[in-house]
């Protein structure tokens, strides 16, 4: 098969990475790709939210299956597009169209949603600048701290948590005054909860689904989750506290009522949910969906998927998920994020990237490029804020003669992540290097603790 990745990040690279090993695969090209998926395939020049130019690639090059790793462009229309153009129609595609990528377009549609499946969610009510006297009132009858969301698709940063009611009220007037553009024009007032994040993944034909590793990402730029809201500073998988248990209640609460939902409002759906969820005393709720998968989740997750992803999306996109079974990994992964100095506000572009970026000598560590460039003369740079994901498996284990309890099982997984992934995150130098020295730390104080 000959398949094309649409998008250019760390995501992106990481999915093309795990369809690489596919003996299906053909040929892979990815669109814009990075100098990192230029190794595995063959980068094209384009964006995918230019529609136009997604059609001459799939037709120039003959490709029978493509996979959408950003957002934009599903919410954009691009999976209605490839529906409606009689040369396109019959190609595979991963993702929604625009009616299911509605989910992650719009957080008023998606609370709604939820509230007419009866998926377990925050209370909610959504405002505009003609409404904010009753917003007002809706958060001065919450308490602390305050949830406010853009409903429109803002970068990642259309989420804001105020700790103090006077603070949530300007920042409200900030975001219905155009802060986040037009994606700010309805806000979304949440009830806080409490409890700890993580995030599952499904790939879904609208009636069958797979369930893939979950993670736990970290937003905040410093240790200790201080500081400024990033886009992702690592990752781990699995998560301790995701038991059996656990998925049971997010499939039979969460994951059926979702694509029950679809079906009735008949909206098709051939692609990745990507389900951001809190644990409150052991019962999920949602915080948000998203129509992709999440971007550093992706770089841990893949390299714990151990069946052929190429052979599950292809199914997928033929509407016959039904007939296949995941394999998972019993290895850990661990991801940490190096950016630019300054991110996530101001940082430079264009700084030398020395070390070895895209191989490991342990072949347990993979690395995947989020933000870089590659010179004419073979000089690659940074070209993003958060710049390279490298990620770390544990080693490979005995199961059958392990007495190890999960709890020791889960801090072993971590540790071993550590280990191979910080000596590796130490060799690759630029100016402004940063990356968060504490990926994993909390999950092992907390086992430690009992």
């Amino acid at each position: 098969m000959n398949v094309l990745v649409l998008g250019g990040g760390g995501r992106e690279h990481a999915i093309a990475w795990k369809i690489s090993q596919s003996k299906d695969c053909s040929q892979l090209f990815v669109m814009p790709g990075n100098p990192g998926t230029g190794r595995i395939g063959k980068n094209l020049a384009g964006s995918p939210k230019d529609f136009s130019k997604v059609r001459q690639a799939v037709l120039d090059n003959n490709v029978d299956l493509v996979v959408v790793g950003p957002e934009d462009p599903l919410v954009g229309g691009l999976g209605d597009f490839f529906a409606e153009d009689p040369a396109l129609k019959d190609v595979l595609f991963i993702g929604p169209c625009s009616k299911g990528a509605a989910l992650e377009g719009s957080k008023e549609f998606a609370k709604q949603f939820m509230q007419r499946h009866s998926i377990p969610t925050a209370a909610f009510r959504s405002f505009t600048s003609s409404s904010i006297d009753e917003a007002d009132r809706f958060l001065e009858s919450l308490k602390a701290p305050y949830v406010l969301k853009a409903d429109g698709l803002a970068a990642g940063k259309g989420v804001l948590i105020c700790q103090d009611l006077d603070q949530a009220k300007a920042e409200l007037r900030n975001m219905l005054g155009g802060k986040f553009g037009s994606a700010g024009n309805t806000v979304v007032i949440e009830e806080f909860l409490s409890g700890i994040e993580v995030s599952m993944f499904i790939l879904t034909d609208g009636k069958d689904y797979l369930l893939l590793p979950e993670a736990k990402d970290y937003k905040r730029i410093g240790d200790g989750d201080t500081g400024l809201n990033t886009g992702g500073m690592g990752a781990v998988s699995p998560v301790p506290f995701v038991t059996d248990e656990f998925k049971d209640k997010v499939i039979k609460r969460i994951v059926v009522p979702t694509l029950d939902g679809l079906r009735e409002e008949g909206i098709p759906y051939k692609g990745f949910i990507f389900l951001g969820l809190m644990n409150c005393g052991g019962d999920p709720y949602v915080i948000e969906y998203n129509v992709r998968m999440g971007d550093p989740e992706t770089e841990a997750v893949m390299t714990r998927i151990d069946s052929d992803l190429l052979h599950h999306l292809t199914m997928c996109a033929k509407g016959r998920l039904g007939e296949e079974k995941i394999k998972i990994s019993e290895r850990g992964a661990l991801t940490v994020v190096c950016v630019s100095g300054g991110y996530p506000e101001g940082y430079k572009k264009g700084i030398r990237i020395d070390g070895n970026a895209f191989t490991s000598d342990n072949p347990d560590v993979n690395i995947f490029h989020m933000g870089t460039s590659l010179s004419d003369d073979g000089i690659l740079a940074t070209s993003g804020g958060r710049v390279l994901a490298i990620t770390a498996n544990s080693r490979q284990t005995d199961c059958s003669n392990n007495s190890e309890t999960p709890s020791q099982k889960a801090v072993r997984l971590i540790g071993e992540g550590r280990d191979a992934c910080y000596p590796e995150a130490e060799k690759i130098r630029f100016e402004g290097r940063y990356f968060r020295k504490d990926i994993g730390l909390d999950i092992i104080r907390f086992i430690e603790k009992g």
